[in-house]
């Protein structure tokens, strides 16, 4: 959010998309291998929708034209596109890998997730510490 909110207030808003559109498309190419991995390596899962495996590797062509032809005309703005991804390995190790964190951080996290939940109104904010209940 940081990332955005800076490259909001110095470059302009098509900039931005062209910085969306190409990590929008880098995420659901991944999202696409991903499904066609787990239907090779573990077949007997359940999955409630089944698709025969012809419509996304069909996607992957076109997707991997798309992102060929991304990469090779706008090289600088893909690159800052995946800046802007590789912003979050961070944040992923500190928040999510980081195991046994002291209570200061823990506090920290849930305080500014409360204030986020109260400032979107994305979901009943359950402010106070899972340790005191």
């Amino acid at each position: 959010c940081l990332a955005t909110l800076i490259i909001m207030l110095v470059g302009d808003t098509y900039t931005l998309i062209n910085y969306v559109s190409f990590i929008n498309y880098l995420c659901y190419g991944v999202t696409i291998i991903g499904l066609i991995v787990l239907r090779w390596k573990k077949p007997k899962i359940f999955r409630p929708i089944k698709v025969n495996l012809l419509i996304p590797i069909t996607y992957l062509a076109f997707w991997a034209f798309l992102l060929i032809f991304s990469l090779y005309s706008e090289p600088v703005v893909c690159g800052v596109g995946l800046i802007i991804i590789l912003t979050g390995v961070p944040v992923f190790f500190l928040g999510v890998y980081w195991r046994n964190k002291p209570k200061c951080v823990n506090r920290l996290i849930e305080s500014m997730t409360c204030w986020g939940q109260k400032l979107c109104f994305v979901v009943y904010p359950q402010c106070g510490s899972v340790e005191e209940e």
